[in-house]
């Protein structure tokens, strides 16, 4: 224990002292406050003196749409009406032949036209056509009401109860008896991206500064006066530990941030998803997160303990990496097509390499038994610990290999005798 202890503060002192886990960290903490700080910055730029001020939207501020009516008569009709519904344009008849229309168009004088062939049929005119230009399948929508408005009138309804029928409201509420997977998507995916970066990141650090020991032959000493066990779980906690500090370092500045700018945010369904994660939930971030990077950082540990060179170690890690790319695929693809509860799904929720990210998932976004949560966990936990201790025997082979890449036969019965 007493070992176990030295290394772990040994290895702390290497992350807090490395110039570039703290350049990181600060970086994202600055651009975080950047970014829970924009819409308070941006409020003092657009507050000013406004006294003279007192409308928002003029026609003069607004661009110019052209609208000609084919009947003249119902054209006041057609103006208010397309007012209604392109609030953001100064909306105008005009009686001008097409060519003039066109070159107004052109020339930047009206923005857009809507020239009425008939009834229910129309032509726009726009200079360069967005692919977001949503404007004629909004017109669409307002010549079918002014068609089914006429139709009430020669019926013989009246003006203002064929606006009644027509603008009628239809009220409708959800009550989800599970989770609600539109709430809770914000939060599962930033904890599974998190986690997807956390563990590529200070695996691939665990691998490289086991591998640079055995370089230098610095292993070699430290082999024959501490336990591997010590060494590798050591060595492994004291990274998780970084990057749990970093990470809380980063999310509790977002957090204070956050609270700091709050009424600026608004109701913004997005950011107030984020930061209300619920306890239970947290928890179980926490629980998945902790095992699922200890599972990873000790596979990266053993497998850079057999590099024989530091070069090599992209190469040899790159079986973990695409293992855990592909979990990370499944959880994402399941998560866009809005079905976490899938086959697949269910298979990752107990193998342990895929279970940290597809079980939390589910809990996030589905309702899961908990005899399921508890029966995944303890694999979890089981696998962690046993591949914690395979990993510790593979560190104590591997160290000792140098020259070619040892094959992984040989790694096998080397660890069998030991």
């Amino acid at each position: 224990m007493k070992q176990f202890g030295k290394i772990l503060k040994f290895e702390l002192k290497y992350y807090f002292k490395n110039k570039i886990f703290i350049g990181v960290t600060a970086f994202l903490m600055v651009l975080i406050a950047v970014v829970m700080f924009f819409p308070r910055i941006t409020a003092l730029f657009e507050t000013g003196d406004t006294s003279g001020d007192t409308s928002v939207d003029t026609p003069a501020d607004l661009s110019v749409m052209l609208v000609k009516a084919d009947d003249p008569a119902g054209a006041d009709l057609v103006r208010e009406t397309f007012a209604a519904f392109f609030t953001n344009y100064d909306v105008q008849i005009t009686d001008t032949e097409i060519s003039v229309i066109k070159d107004k168009i052109t020339s930047g004088d009206a923005a857009c036209a809507f020239v009425m062939t008939g009834a229910t049929s129309f032509t726009y005119y726009v200079d360069n056509l967005s692919m977001y230009d949503t404007n004629p399948d909004i017109a669409a929508g307002v010549l079918q009401q002014l068609y089914q408005m006429n139709a009430m009138m020669n019926g013989g309804m009246s003006a203002e109860d064929a606006a009644d029928v027509i603008s009628i409201q239809i009220e409708g509420e959800v009550e989800s008896l599970g989770k609600n997977q539109i709430q809770n998507f914000f939060y599962t995916y930033i904890m599974i991206f998190a986690l997807y970066m956390v563990i590529l990141l200070y695996g691939q650090m665990v691998a490289t500064n086991v591998a640079t020991e055995k370089s230098s032959r610095a292993m070699e000493v430290l082999i024959t006066s501490a336990k591997p066990t010590s060494m590798m779980f050591g060595k492994v906690l004291a990274s998780c530990l970084a990057g749990f500090i970093q990470l809380v370092a980063v999310f509790g500045s977002a957090l204070l941030f956050y609270h700091v700018n709050q009424s600026y945010w608004g109701d913004n369904m997005i950011v107030d998803s984020i930061f209300n994660i619920p306890p239970e939930l947290l928890v179980y971030m926490l629980v998945f997160f902790v095992l699922g990077f200890l599972m990873y950082a000790f596979m990266f540990g053993a497998v850079g303990s057999t590099a024989s060179k530091l070069e090599d170690i992209n190469t040899s890690v790159m079986p973990i990496t695409m293992l855990f790319v592909i979990a990370f695929m499944v959880v994402v693809f399941s998560m866009s097509y809005g079905n976490v509860d899938n086959a697949l799904m269910l298979v990752c929720s107990y193998i342990p390499f895929t279970s940290p990210m597809s079980m939390f998932t589910r809990i996030a976004m589905s309702t899961v038994p908990w005899y399921e949560i508890a029966i995944s966990i303890a694999i979890l936990i089981g696998s962690t610990v046993g591949i914690g201790v395979l990993s510790a025997k593979i560190y104590r082979v591997g160290v000792l290999m140098y020259g070619t890449t040892p094959k992984i036969g040989n790694i096998i019965k080397a660890v069998w005798k030991a």
